[in-house]
């Protein structure tokens, strides 16, 4: 677990909200074909939501993904991002030990 990443992803008000809507995907992203519970959603569905940039988006995308709070598969054409529950829970708990 790299903390420096991990604060560092954390440290943009986007990116949290991107990883608040991954956490429950049903009700922020109800327009999605495919199960976002199960696979995941598509950078394009964030980013309609965000109202950024597409590169923007994939690039908060990557810092998470970097930082391992998201997880990502292919699924064709696309790349879906789900939230990494075990990473967040182990960086949760050891912040809560430190601090």
């Amino acid at each position: 677990m790299n903390e420096k990443l991990i604060f560092k992803a954390l440290a943009n008000e986007t990116r949290r909200q991107i990883l608040a809507w991954l956490k429950d995907p049903k009700q922020h992203f109800p327009t999605a074909l495919s199960d976002v519970v199960l696979e995941g959603v598509c950078c394009g569905l964030i980013q309609q939501k965000a109202g950024l940039a597409q590169s923007t988006v994939c690039h908060y995308l990557g810092l998470l993904e970097q930082a391992g709070l998201v997880i990502t598969t292919r699924s064709g054409q696309w790349t879906l991002y789900k939230r990494n529950e075990v990473q967040i829970a182990q960086f949760v708990s050891k912040l809560a030990v430190s601090l």
